[in-house]
């Protein structure tokens, strides 16, 4: 049973890492609401589970977010935490960019996340409690191959998430910023290029679990990938566009 939280929320439960919070949370005696856009999918879901109840919603519309919370509150009770897993992917280069979609990106990865804690927050901030988690990615660490998209996008949340983590600490409330490397998700799936140190939803999830417990505000694994590309981080501009060139661009089909 959790002694931390009651009553969780995640959005973008329907698959990956999402999903498998939610199954997780729920076998430890948390009430969870689950949403995302596939009703059907979190129909299934819910079946899992008492513990589990749907809520399906669109993250890009606020008003639809603001009417589930109000009825998370009163069905399961005050909400204590929220994880924001819903995302998209469009890998894309500069050969290949697409304006389209690189707007829905940032409509879903990043104005999506600011619905929610447009509704989240005030409550939280009033109430003196509460905790939010959000899902990046190490790709917001450094401009990857293939992520003009997404990669900036989790790069925004990161930023987003250190500018608030000290203003909300004055009230009380926690926000985590959850980093995960490759995962086997169906958003991964469709990828042709290799993806090291890739992990479970079933280990990013424990992972996940771990962290929030913790209080950490970086939940971010595998380790040794975590490790790679923050060093990455802080080579010069000159020494990891040359690696970049000589690596990763001249083995792939960029």
């Amino acid at each position: 049973m959790s002694e931390i939280w009651k009553t969780a929320w995640i959005i973008g439960a329907s698959t990956g890492i999402g999903r498998q919070l939610a199954i997780d949370l729920a076998a430890d005696g948390v009430r969870v609401a689950i949403s995302a856009r596939s009703a059907d999918k979190l129909a299934e879901l819910q079946e899992r589970s008492d513990m589990l109840v749907s809520f399906p919603l669109d993250i890009g519309k606020q008003d639809a977010l603001a009417a589930a919370y109000a009825d998370i509150n009163r069905a399961l009770g005050s909400v204590d935490l929220v994880v924001i897993c819903a995302a998209m992917w469009h890998p894309m280069g500069a050969a290949d960019f697409d304006v389209a979609k690189a707007k829905q990106s940032f409509d879903i990865n990043v104005g999506g996340v600011h619905n929610v804690l447009g509704v989240v927050m005030p409550d939280f901030i009033a109430r003196r409690h509460g905790h939010i988690g959000i899902v990046a990615s190490v790709a917001g660490y450094r401009g990857l191959p293939q992520a003009a998209a997404y990669g900036s996008t989790k790069a925004a949340l990161i930023s987003l998430a250190e500018s608030l983590y000290p203003d909300l600490a004055r009230y009380g409330v926690h926000i985590s910023i959850i980093n995960p490397g490759f995962v086997e998700t169906p958003m991964t799936a469709g990828n042709e290029f290799p993806m090291p140190f890739i992990m479970t939803p079933q280990a990013a999830s424990r992972r996940i679990v771990k962290g929030l417990r913790k209080r950490r505000f970086e939940i971010a694994f595998p380790w040794l990938f975590v490790r790679i590309l923050k060093i990455a981080r802080i080579l010069p501009y000159s020494v990891y566009f040359w690696y970049i060139r000589n690596t990763v661009l001249k083995n792939g089909k960029n």
